[in-house]
C-alpha cells in the first residue's frame, strides 16, 4: 500500500522545468531513495513535496489525502517530517530544548497549553526521552546544541524529526559534508529506523544508497530516469550514462 503518491508533478523556474512530470509511489514502511547527478532536481522535488515551493501542477497525496501545496508547518501534524541538507537546529537551547520544540508543536494537547503549563502535558517529556535515546544524545540533553559536533548536530535534526512521531521522514541528503565515521553512525542510526517508519532519502553517497533502499528512483534533468531495485538500478546503463557520461 502506498503512503506517498506522487503524480505528475511539474515545477518551473521561468523557462526551466526543474521538475517535469514525476509520477512515483513510496509504500509504507519502505525506504525509497531518490539519486541523481547534480542539478537533477531532486532538493525542488522534495520542497514541492514539502511546500517549500509550489508545484506548477502534478499532486502530492499522503495516505490518500491530497496535500499539494500545504505549508510546511501543517505537514508534522499530518505525520511528515523532514531534515535539510543542512543543519537546522536552535544552537543557543540545548539539546532536550530543541526536541521539546518539535514534541510540543505535534503534541495533539498542545492547542490548548495557553490554559496550562506545558511541563503539565502528559507523555511530553516521554517523547523527548525517547527521541534523544533513539539518535544515542540522550547523555547530552543538558548541554547547548551548538557544543556538539558537527555528527552529533546532525543527529539532533533526526531526534527533532522523530520526536514529531512522524509516519513519513523525508531525509535530503542526511550524510553531507559529514566525515567517515559520521557517515557511518547515520548509516547506521538509518537502518535502525527502516521498517519503522516510510522513509524517502536523497543521497549522493551510492554505498549507503545501495546498502539501505528497497526501491530506487533516479532523476535526470528533472524527469524520472529510472526506477527499480537496487540491484536494478546498479545494472542499469542509462543511470551509469547519466552519472558517468556516454563514453563511460
Amino acid at each position: 500500500m502506498a503512503l506517498l503518491e506522487i503524480r505528475d508533478l511539474h515545477k518551473n523556474f521561468g523557462a526551466v522545468a526543474a521538475v517535469a512530470g514525476v509520477t512515483l509511489s513510496v509504500e509504507q514502511g519502505s525506504l525509497h531513495a531518490i539519486i541523481g547527478p547534480n542539478g537533477a532536481g531532486k532538493t525542488t522535488f522534495f520542497n514541492c513535496i514539502t511546500g517549500e515551493v509550489a508545484p506548477t501542477r502534478g499532486h502530492v497525496l499522503f495516505d490518500g489525502r491530497d496535500i499539494t501545496g500545504s505549508p510546511p508547518h501543517r505537514l508534522p501534524a499530518l505525520g511528515i517530517s523532514r531534515s535539510f541538507q543542512r543543519t537546522s537546529i536552535f544552537p543557543r537551547l540545548s539539546v532536550a530544548e530543541n526536541v521539546w520544540v518539535s514534541a510540543y508543536g505535534t503534541h495533539p494537547l498542545a492547542a490548548g497549553a495557553m490554559l496550562r503549563h506545558a511541563d503539565t502535558i502528559p507523555g511530553l517529556d516521554e517523547r523527548i526521552r525517547d527521541a534523544l535515546h533513539e539518535v544515542g544524545l540522550e547523555r547530552h540533553a543538558g548541554r547547548l546544541a551548538d557544543e556538539l559536533s558537527h555528527g552529533d548536530q546532525r543527529l539532533l535534526d533526526f531526534a527533532i524529526a522523530l520526536a514529531a512521531s512522524p509516519r513519513l521522514l523525508l531525509l535530503d541528503e542526511p550524510t553531507a559534508g559529514l566525515s567517515r565515521s559520521d557517515t557511518q553512525m547515520v548509516i547506521e542510526l538509518v537502518e535502525r529506523l527502516k521498517g519503522r517508519y516510510t522513509l524517502v532519502l536523497i543521497e549522493h553517497k551510492m554505498d549507503m544508497v545501495m546498502r539501505v533502499s528497497d526501491r530506487i528512483s533516479v532523476m535526470y534533468f528533472g524527469r524520472l530516469l529510472a526506477e527499480g531495485s537496487p540491484e536494478a538500478i546498479r545494472g542499469d546503463l542509462r543511470v551509469r550514462e547519466a552519472y558517468l557520461g556516454r563514453r563511460a
